[in-house]
């Protein structure tokens, strides 16, 4: 049984919330949205179209409508201006109306005294309908007016106006009529010809969306088809074309952009694991060899097995750096979000400092100036001690290392042995080692670090051979 509704307080039956158009709205609007974008384009286009067609047929219909109605009134103004009045008699008035019958496009006409008599044309039998608005013409009461009637089935418009100079208020009224059956046959030729345009109109916006939305779909189909490409194969070496200079072009161009990102970011990442995995190798390869000695330490000496946990233990020391540098260079060069304002000369300075406890048969000469970036302090003082190490490195025991920093920017120049014309291009690459350092410790990854802190925060830098020998390194940072 369905549940009685309980009327309210003072006899009010609760409202129902209907929804906003209805059941019937909401399974339109799941019809269109199981529909393809191109087809609610097409059908979106076709609706603005009709609706546009319809629209000015309609508008075209009522002027025309208009325009041939005013024609027949001005055709009864002309036939009432047309009746005479020859003589005033004591009798009444005499009136000559015309003779032509109803259905001559020339009109008819009838005279209705105030007292609702009609005198109609000699041998004419048509009787107009007098109503009491006529009589009230008839009797001076109220002005001319136009109605439409339909007599013996024949569409007639009337005009009852004031007898034109009579005798005064009870000359009578004279009601013209003509036929419409030209206007409602013209009228209903034009409907015809209106739905039939509206009809060729629709079915042409029809065609012509189809048209129009294949060809402007089309980037949009190769952007979806590359995107399933990519994702299906996972081969990022497809491009779309984007020549044009719209909208979807530049979609286009956005969209090979980051496949271009993405390609170069999965094979530096490839290169990364497979250079990774080379550098891995050595440590890994001597650690084992080392502890597969150890296995018969019963026939070591004493100093032997000294050497050999040292060399463990500086394996494993190397082992963690490498490890450490390869997750900063996995980072990426997207910038972090954790920054703040970094005093770069404050940084420097502390990193020089321990610089000098690792290496202190080097001296080092800092030469800096107040100097505020913003960044993430760990990493940049992480790029700075890469470069101290570097010049460390590469500086012959008692030579000189100067460090300056000013306006964002930290130089390190060492007097070593300088840097070959065909390496400077690649020592900030990962993994790169010059034919001259491959006999020195390290992995090749320290200048990597460098660069990529300095990009992610929005700065660069460049190597060179200054005057005097040795290599300067810089890497600056937005002040």
């Amino acid at each position: 049984m369905e549940r009685a509704e309980t009327a309210r307080p003072g006899g009010r039956m609760p409202q129902r919330l209907i929804p906003p158009f209805g059941k019937a709205g909401g399974a339109i609007r799941r019809r269109i949205g199981r529909l393809s974008f191109r087809q609610r384009l097409i059908l979106l286009s076709t609706v603005a179209v009709a609706i546009a067609v319809v629209m000015a047929s309609g508008i075209m219909f009522v002027v025309v409508r208009n325009e041939l109605r005013g024609q027949v009134d001005d055709d009864l103004r002309d036939l009432v201006g047309s009746i005479v009045l020859p003589a005033q008699t004591p009798g009444g008035t005499s009136v000559v109306l015309p003779a032509d019958p109803l259905g001559r496009r020339t009109g008819y006409a009838q005279l209705v005294q105030p007292n609702g008599s009609v005198l109609r044309p000699p041998g004419q039998t048509v009787n107009l309908p007098v109503s009491s608005r006529t009589i009230q013409a008839a009797s001076g009461q109220s002005g001319a007016f136009f109605e439409d009637k339909s007599l013996g089935g024949v569409h007639v418009r009337i005009l009852t106006t004031p007898l034109p100079g009579g005798g005064g208020p009870t000359a009578g009224a004279v009601q013209a009529v003509k036929p419409l059956e030209d206007v409602d046959r013209s009228l209903r030729n034009l409907a015809f010809a209106l739905i039939a345009v509206s009809l060729g109109g629709i079915a042409l916006a029809v065609s012509l969306g189809r048209v129009v939305a294949r060809t402007a779909l089309t980037p949009v189909v190769q952007l979806t088809n590359t995107a399933e490409w990519v994702a299906r194969t996972r081969d990022l070496s497809r491009r779309m074309d984007s020549s044009g200079s719209d909208e979807l072009s530049r979609l286009g161009a956005s969209f090979n952009t980051m496949l271009e990102a993405l390609d170069d970011s999965q094979k530096a990442q490839r290169q990364l694991v497979a250079d990774a995995s080379h550098e891995l190798r050595t440590p890994l390869t001597s650690l084992r060899t080392n502890i597969e000695v150890l296995e018969n330490v019963d026939l070591l000496s004493v100093e032997d097995r000294s050497r050999l946990l040292h060399d463990i233990v500086a394996q494993l020391e190397e082992l963690t750096v490498l490890v450490s540098d390869l997750v900063d260079l996995a980072r990426g060069v997207q910038p972090d979000f954790d920054t703040e304002e970094v005093r770069l000369d404050a940084l420097a300075s502390e990193a020089v400092e321990r610089a000098r406890r690792h290496a202190n048969d080097r001296h080092f000469a800092l030469d800096v100036e107040p100097s505020l970036v913003r960044g993430v302090p760990a990493r940049i003082d992480r790029a700075i001690s890469n470069l101290l190490d570097n010049a460390a490195k590469w500086s012959p025991p008692g030579g000189t290392i100067e460090v300056t920093v000013r306006d964002g920017e930290v130089a390190v120049r060492d007097h070593g042995p300088g840097i070959e014309q065909s390496d400077l291009p690649l020592i900030f690459e990962r993994f790169y080692r010059a034919s001259s350092a491959r006999g020195l410790p390290g992995s090749g990854l320290g200048l990597a670090i460098v660069r990529q802190v300095a990009e992610s925060h929005g700065g660069g830098g460049s190597g060179g051979a200054p005057r005097g020998g040795g290599a300067l390194l810089r890497r600056s940072l937005p002040a």
